[in-house]
């Protein structure tokens, strides 16, 4: 399902989507603040972007689709430092005032003009690889664990877990390239409950008392993210009859997933009856978002996606990006979990809570 047309709302937002969301979740600035002077807030997450620099430059110059990479790595060095430092003096430059949707944006734009397509191709692959080799030995694990409620907990542990793979944060990009990270360990390793915000309970009360008819989880991460976390929750809810639709990237951004790239992972683990793992998976639909960055603006989706998803009674976002930069206090006519692992510092100031938290929130329709 590619998408050409222009974009449309998401039709789940509650309405009127012009008064009533934000896709933004952190104010970076308020009406009274002078639109000529960066904020302190400003100031700490252009920091952020610029601290992110160094490690999107080495993935870039190792590009191997790319001619002359090296000297196109620093030349987006250069000009993506350049514009951060610019909007420290006049946040209004370069499209400004700066939120995580224009940093993200003015990142990408200049990778795309010097040719960078996908720069973390080769460890997204990578990634996938191992993931997919692990997938069955997880999901026998869930299956043994006969009690509904504890069930349901393992696999929202999982997408936790999962959600730490992210190139995105200057820490753990060194944490990665040092070691990798082992899902196992990172699913035992969760900081302990109460999460700084932890609406789990409230969910596996719902959980065992009701079946969604459609759900649509707006994914994030490529490997064990989308495959140890997200894809066993997903084969759960079609095991109790819902329709699911996973909404993926339409361009590479960082190392989320994309639309191709998660339609080829999905065909890999079908067997030849279209089961994943003993489930039928007639009813899981890989659609594209339309969106090409690691935050999402709900305001501007697919038209198809639209469509597919206007009549879903349980929507899901998960990521930092998706679920907690941005979205997190958005309102859905349906039920809704925003999920994610807090991985900014920044992130962890806003919301009161430590890093490496967790976010489970769960609204009711």
């Amino acid at each position: 399902m590619e998408s050409s047309s222009p974009s449309v709302p998401f039709p789940l937002l509650q309405a009127p989507v012009e008064s009533t969301y934000r896709a933004c979740t952190i104010p970076y600035r308020f009406p009274s603040d002078n639109p000529r002077k960066a904020t302190p807030v400003e100031i700490q997450w252009i920091d952020l972007f610029l601290n992110s620099v160094p490690s999107f430059k080495q993935r870039a110059e190792n590009d191997p689709t790319v001619p002359d990479a090296p000297a196109k790595a620093e030349k987006f060095a250069q000009r993506y430092t350049a514009m951060l430092e610019e909007m420290k003096k006049n946040p209004e430059s370069h499209g400004g005032p700066p939120d995580c949707i224009l940093l993200c944006r003015l990142r990408e734009l200049v990778l795309r003009e010097l040719g960078f397509r996908d720069i973390f191709k080769k460890v997204k692959d990578e990634e996938n690889a191992k993931a997919m080799s692990l997938f069955e030995g997880v999901v026998q694990r869930n299956d043994e664990i006969e009690d509904d409620g504890k069930r349901v907990e393992n696999l929202i542990r999982g997408i936790l877990a999962g959600n730490i793979f992210d190139l995105g944060s200057a820490q753990l990009a060194e944490v990665f390239a040092k070691d990798g990270m082992s899902f196992l360990a990172s699913c035992q390793n969760l900081v302990s409950r109460p999460w700084v915000i932890d609406d789990l309970d409230a969910f596996k009360s719902k959980w065992t008392k009701k079946s969604w008819e459609k759900a649509v989880i707006f994914v994030d991460n490529s490997g064990a993210d989308v495959i140890l976390g997200i894809l066993p929750f997903a084969r759960e809810l079609l095991r109790r009859g819902t329709k699911v639709i996973l909404a993926a990237n339409d361009m590479p951004s960082i190392n989320d997933v994309t639309y191709p790239e998660l339609v080829e992972i999905i065909n890999k683990l079908k067997d030849a009856d279209g089961k994943i793992s003993g489930v039928d998976a007639s009813n899981l639909i890989v659609a594209n978002s339309g969106n090409d960055l690691p935050v999402i603006d709900l305001s501007s989706v697919a038209p198809e996606f639209a469509f597919m998803a206007n009549d879903a009674d349980l929507v899901v976002l998960e990521g930092m990006g998706r679920a907690i930069e941005t979205n997190l206090y958005a309102q859905m006519k349906c039920d809704s979990i925003k999920i994610g692992m807090v991985k900014h510092p920044e992130v962890a100031q806003f919301l009161g809570g430590r890093l490496y938290d967790c976010v489970f929130k769960f609204n009711e329709a």
